[in-house]
């Protein structure tokens, strides 16, 4: 098996996403990569990211990996975890300012209407963001990395932003919290998701090691 990098995007959920790969594909190469020449080198490429995603867009560009990323997007197996899934996509009412990597149509809004309480529009007792916890994950549509999970297998999620994509064929999980939200984005060589596999114990890691041997 190939190289897998995970690019450091200074996000706080990178080791714990390493870990999980070596223990998932003990077989790969696993290299933590902030050099764009090592993105290119690698077979496959990780782009996990936590917290606000402008900060990562951010890391990203002091780093010179916007580029690179954008070109693995285009030409080998990609895997946005989390915040990494919402930097796909062009824009975020996190980060108006910043903006995404604009590599799929969409944007990322804030989970808000009135099963949620304390968004700043509404105040009634609901539900809470953001959203921490186990949910369901539905599949939207068959795909190679969910391979050996069930359909309506739990993950773990921690955000208070979702991914909205323009092309409802992107999405191939779903998941219901308030509302129905992607949970799992595919075009071609690219998969991403919501939630933390890293975070998400047994298909957590069948996930992982799906993506270790994807070959779009």
């Amino acid at each position: 098996m190939g190289s897998i990098a995970v690019v450091d995007a200074g996000a706080g959920n990178l080791h714990s996403v390493v870990r999980a790969l070596r223990y998932a594909a003990p077989e790969a190469d696993i290299q933590v990569c902030s050099d764009a020449a090592r993105i290119a080198a690698a077979e496959r490429v990780v782009l996990p990211g936590q917290g606000a995603m402008g900060d990562c867009m951010r890391q990203l560009e002091n780093a010179g990996l916007v580029e690179a990323v954008r070109r693995a997007a285009r030409e080998k197996p990609l895997l946005g975890v989390c915040v990494g899934m919402q930097m796909l996509f062009a824009t975020s009412e996190e980060a108006p300012d910043t903006g995404g990597l604009g590599i799929l149509p969409g944007a990322v809004p804030r989970l808000r209407g009135p099963a949620f309480e304390n968004t700043g529009e509404f105040h009634a007792p609901g539900l809470k963001v953001p959203h921490m916890g186990w949910n369901r994950v539905h599949h939207g549509t068959p795909h190679a990395l969910w391979d050996g999970i069930a359909d309506g297998a739990y993950f773990y999620f921690v955000h208070s932003y979702y991914c909205a994509p323009e092309d409802p064929a992107l999405t191939t999980g779903h998941t219901r919290y308030g509302i129905d939200f992607t949970s799992a984005i595919a075009a071609d060589n690219i998969f991403a998701t919501q939630f933390h596999p890293e975070k998400s114990a047994d298909a957590g890691l069948r996930l992982y090691r799906n993506f270790a041997y994807w070959k779009p």
